[in-house]
């Protein structure tokens, strides 16, 4: 890798791509952070981790950074134009982070594995299986780790969660609803350069799409989704303000019959809604809402946004320069009781796990025996992309359903691990059946 053998401290070199909303609440400051404490691990001690290069359409969010930022991160290099991240790579970086809109994930992800460089990328990871296939065998060609940020995992509440799950005190998940509703203003303003011909479902439903993945298992069976436009976009055009999914999951059902009689009871089935909106008013309350319940067979889940956190209300600030509810568990400023200016959160700690990952593989023992640590990195499926499959396949398939329906084409199912492929889409219109991907999900 790419250490600086003039020093005596070992280095990951990162580059980003994207510089947007997501790079300044949680990448910014976990490189503020390790530029002036470095990063410290028992298994591979202190290692520097400098952000030497970043990669953006125009570079003028790179220079705003690096004149406010002054010394708290060091010197980068700004990478423009019509290849940013092949000059990123130059740089010699040792990992890269995506954190670009989410069409544009997969050709740079593919830029940085190709070269051999560690990968995280911000969710969804691809939109795609077939991109999601290419991108875990070019990590397991170079040998290196190809990883995705889903840091609502982190959420103290949903890894509470997870845990009664985990341990069988709440049993056999029946149903759920997630929601999630963004202001206006974000979708205006933050977003409006590349939400045309997009959805807030595949970029915010994700996080529950994978949520529900990831702490009940199970295997998806069938996606059905709707949305509305015309206040982001036109109303017939293809850019959606707000959209419904429906998530169908199979599990093994309890054993109810008593053991030995040789019954097998059928597989359960749960549905699981997920709802999502980048208009929201953008002097509503919660500024970003988010509420989930779960039911179980023997309890019930309710978590919520506003219930769960504070309430501020200062005149003039609130709730559009100032949030009238914080989530200080993802992102959040504070001043310690020592006097010191921190920024921590959720949100970073899954950037930094990604980095003591990375530094494992790299840095935590002989180089004849870094295959053995990378597979046990791989091993990790919180983030590891090769798990990420039932996630993409229901991306991918809204993504599909939502694009019949602008086609005036409403009311379609996709089916996953049906006879005909893995993805099979259903249209009621008279279309015999899409494959959308061959292989099993």
């Amino acid at each position: 890798m790419n250490a600086d053998d003039s020093k005596s401290t070992p280095t990951l070199r990162a580059g980003m791509i994207g510089l947007g909303m997501i790079f300044d609440d949680t990448y910014r400051p976990f490189f503020e952070r390790v530029h002036a404490e470095g990063l410290y691990d028992r298994r591979f001690g202190i290692v520097d981790v400098p952000l030497v290069a970043v990669a953006s359409r125009t570079g003028a969010r790179a220079e705003r950074y690096r004149e406010s930022a002054g010394c708290r991160i060091g010197p980068f290099v700004s990478c423009i134009g019509v290849q940013p991240v092949h000059e990123l790579l130059k740089a010699g970086v040792d990992f890269v982070c995506v954190a670009t809109p989410d069409d544009r994930h997969f050709a740079a992800a593919r830029a940085a594995l190709a070269a051999g460089v560690h990968v995280l990328i911000e969710k969804p990871s691809v939109l795609t299986l077939s991109q999601l296939d290419e991108l875990t065998q070019l990590a397991q060609a170079k040998g290196v780790l190809a990883k995705v940020v889903y840091h609502k995992l982190l959420d103290p509440d949903h890894k509470k969660l997870r845990t009664l799950v985990a341990d069988g005190i709440l049993q056999h998940v029946n149903n759920g609803y997630c929601s999630l509703l963004e202001p206006r203003s974000i979708s205006g303003s933050q977003f409006a350069e590349w939400i045309t011909g997009r959805n807030p479902g595949t970029y915010v439903a994700v996080h529950y799409i994978k949520l529900i993945d990831f702490t009940f298992g199970g295997r998806l069976k069938t996606i059905t989704a709707t949305g509305q436009r015309g206040i982001v976009g036109p109303a017939d055009g293809p850019t959606w303000d707000s959209c419904q999914m429906r998530m169908v999951y199979e599990y093994d059902s309890p054993p109810f019959e008593k053991p030995g009689t040789g019954i097998t009871p059928p597989a359960r089935q749960a549905a699981f809604d997920i709802h999502t909106s980048w208009v929201n008013p953008d002097n509503f309350p919660g500024y970003v809402e988010q509420e989930v319940q779960f039911r179980f067979d023997n309890g019930v889940w309710n978590g919520h946004s506003r219930k769960r956190g504070v309430e501020c209300t200062v005149e003039g600030l609130t709730p559009t320069k100032l949030k009238t509810t914080l989530n200080n568990h993802y992102s959040a400023a504070f001043l310690e009781p020592w006097g010191e200016r921190s920024q921590r959160g959720y949100g970073i700690e899954t950037l930094e796990r990604f980095v003591r990952e990375v530094g494992f593989v790299e840095r935590g023992g002989p180089a004849t025996e870094r295959t053995g640590r990378l597979q046990a990195m791989q091993q990790l499926t919180y983030n590891e992309l090769a798990a990420d499959r039932q996630t993409v396949a229901a991306v991918q398939s809204l993504e599909a359903i939502l694009d019949r329906q602008y086609r005036a084409r409403p009311d379609c199912v996709v089916r996953v691990n049906d006879e005909r492929g893995g993805l099979v889409l259903y249209d009621p219109h008279g279309d015999k059946p899409e494959v959308l991907y061959e292989s099993p999900v």
